[in-house]
């Protein structure tokens, strides 16, 4: 079979799926929620945007994003309100979802408003998880303590 047949073929068989991404419903607007077990921050809210710090990266999201799932890293999720206002949020862990309706869940373990952050409990937080990690003894000890000091260095980082 000739290069030029091959390619048709292949074009012809792609040209379903093509149709397919093309047709999907992808809205212009994006219902966000963003809850943890402590506060519930927005349910279902019209935004523009959200930018979110993730394991494979920190991504933006706009209306019309890819269908996603990613697992948060502590970090600060920044919050682009229809309005204009621009509200960041410290997550310690959790997941992001993009749906194909382009409604997006980031469900955090833990969160608190950046403007709520004491910068000098965080030092000191931050100390405490050094500490802890320089004594721990077992791989349990130690890796809680690894994960402990990486999310006091980034409410360290947030509240500065």
């Amino acid at each position: 079979m000739s290069f030029a047949l091959r390619s048709a073929r292949l074009a012809a068989l792609a040209r379903p799926s093509i149709r397919m991404v093309q047709s999907r419903g992808y809205a212009d607007e994006m219902a966000f929620t963003l809850a943890a077990a402590n506060k519930v921050f927005y349910d279902s809210a019209n935004i523009r945007q959200v930018d979110v710090p993730s394991f494979s990266g920190a991504f933006g999201i706009l209306p019309k994003h890819v269908p996603t799932l990613a697992v948060l890293k502590p970090g600060v999720v920044t919050v682009y309100e229809n309005d204009g206002a621009v509200k960041k949020i410290f997550v310690s862990s959790g997941t992001v979802t993009v749906n194909e309706d382009a409604s997006v869940q980031v469900l955090a373990e833990e969160a608190h408003p950046v403007e709520d952050l004491d910068a000098s409990a965080c030092r000191e937080l931050l100390s405490s998880a050094q500490s802890q990690l320089s004594s721990a003894s077992g791989d349990t000890d130690r890796a809680e303590a690894a994960i402990a000091m990486e999310v006091a260095e980034a409410l360290v980082k947030a509240s500065e």
